[in-house]
């Protein structure tokens, strides 16, 4: 693996080199042929290194194709830039080379009279087909299909199908799947290029298809179509209305860009940070990025200002017990951790539907257990030190005890905490961890000195 990344670099300096060299001898032909051989996902890594200027003699050398592929892997504020520099018939030309979905996702960034602009530009048909899927929201089945696929009729023939796909291979952007439809244009089956090929040329499609189609309406949540896309293993799965119209399809590509941003979203959920696209922009004011952290923050300090209380309140038992102070970092930190580690897993469970409605109280459980599990053994440890420590029974039982218990609460909470959330409606994501941790210093502070005070109430 190390091999191969120092090669990806390589492969990136020296594109970055020649291009470079090449504009700087400002032979547009050289640049042309060069371009035309250079992987489009290697100009994009490079090309935001370069000034603005560079970047428009770059993106217009290429051909429009290659500059559609460009521009869509690289960030939307960024493109925007180019697509002013490059004058509205260029850019429009570029556009036209996108698949429908890529356009309308990039458009969709942009102002609405930058757009209007741009589709008046455009070739009537492709207008018309990202100006459609402008109208879906952004993060449902509708907002990233395309409508560039291959659908047949269920009476046409074999060998007529096939005539058909060689005709619209070089426009569809898959041909692995052929979608059956209906005189009312109903999704009826689907046909594998595979079975396409082995089938007897004067057979009628409807006698070769699958009937059985797994579908998703316009509506799904991106989330799920992803789900349902990686639980069969598809290539591209049919987008339908409540009608079962086939609108469009969702290409494996696009549920791999899915993935990737509901797994950033949710991580930085996790980490407090709700403003997802904003947190990770490069480009974002230094007060602003301060603004969006800042009530998280203050809110999680008023919760430390709680487990503040909480020792002010047992103040009369740490004057007695002084050495407890000593300890009170590890009551901390160990059941944060732990509720922690059970929040991870159990956010993870509900993002991906492992586990359901039914099985809530055995996930609670079973993290209940390997709290109880994990508690007795720190517990032990820690009992252990505070005895070599500080010589002191009591001291030991005190500590071990409180932080065996902690962590067995620790871990049941932070299982429990997500799923509340969840049945509630909301994103358990939004059981963040410094909350989690918060939460866990009040209480691990509550048990703790409780527990030292019955003990020293007892003993004396």
């Amino acid at each position: 693996m190390t091999l191969q990344g120092g090669m990806a670099v390589d492969r990136a300096q020296e594109v970055r080199e020649t291009l470079r060299a090449l504009l700087a001898e400002a032979e547009v032909q050289k640049l042309k042929e060069y371009l035309a051989e250079v992987h489009y996902a290697d100009l994009a890594e490079v090309l935001p290194e370069l000034n603005l200027v560079q970047q428009i003699r770059i993106v217009r050398a290429l051909e429009p194709r290659k500059a559609a592929e460009v521009l869509f892997e690289l960030d939307r504020r960024q493109v925007q830039l180019l697509l002013e520099g490059l004058g509205p018939q260029r850019s429009a030309l570029i556009l036209r080379e996108m698949p429908a979905d890529d356009a309308a996702d990039l458009l969709s960034e942009l102002p609405s009279s930058v757009v209007e602009g741009y589709l008046k530009l455009m070739g009537a048909a492709e207008a018309e087909d990202v100006q459609e899927l402008l109208g879906y929201e952004a993060d449902t089945a509708g907002g990233i299909m395309t409508t560039e696929f291959v659908a047949i009729h269920e009476e046409a023939t074999v060998e007529e199908t096939i005539e058909a796909v060689r005709k619209a291979a070089g426009e569809a952007e898959t041909i692995y799947y052929l979608y059956v439809v209906d005189a009312q244009n109903r999704l009826v089956g689907v046909v594998s290029l595979r079975e396409l090929i082995l089938a007897r040329p004067g057979a009628r499609i409807g006698e070769v298809m699958q009937t059985n189609v797994v579908s998703v309406n316009v509506g799904t949540d991106q989330e799920d179509v992803a789900r349902i896309v990686a639980k069969y293993d598809f290539l591209a799965i049919p987008v339908v209305d409540h009608h079962n119209t086939l609108l469009g399809i969702v290409t494996v590509d696009d549920v791999l860009d899915v993935v990737a941003e509901e797994s950033t979203e949710d991580f930085l959920r996790v980490s407090a940070n709700i403003e997802e696209e904003e947190a990770l922009d490069p480009h974002l004011n230094v007060w602003r990025r301060a603004a969006r952290r800042l009530p998280w923050l203050v809110a999680l300090l008023l919760g430390e200002l709680i487990a503040g209380n909480v020792i002010q309140r047992f103040s009369d038992t740490l004057q007695t017990m002084y050495v407890l102070a000593f300890f009170m970092t590890a009551m901390a930190g160990g059941p944060g951790n732990a509720a922690t580690q059970s929040l991870a897993l159990v956010v993870r469970g509900l993002a991906t539907r492992e586990y359901g409605p039914r099985d809530f109280l055995r996930v609670v459980w079973r993290e209940a257990q390997a709290g109880i599990v994990v508690g007795l053994v720190s517990g032990i440890v820690l009992a252990a030190a505070a005895f070599l420590w500080q010589q002191s029974a009591l001291i030991g039982l005190v500590v071990g005890l409180a932080l065996a218990v902690n962590i067995a609460v620790a871990t049941t909470i932070g299982s429990l905490v997500p799923i509340m959330v969840y049945r509630l409606g909301a994103d358990p994501a939004l059981a963040s961890g410094p909350f989690i941790t918060t939460l866990m210093d009040v209480i691990s502070m509550s048990i703790y000195f409780g527990l030292a005070s019955v003990v020293l109430f007892y003993v004396h």
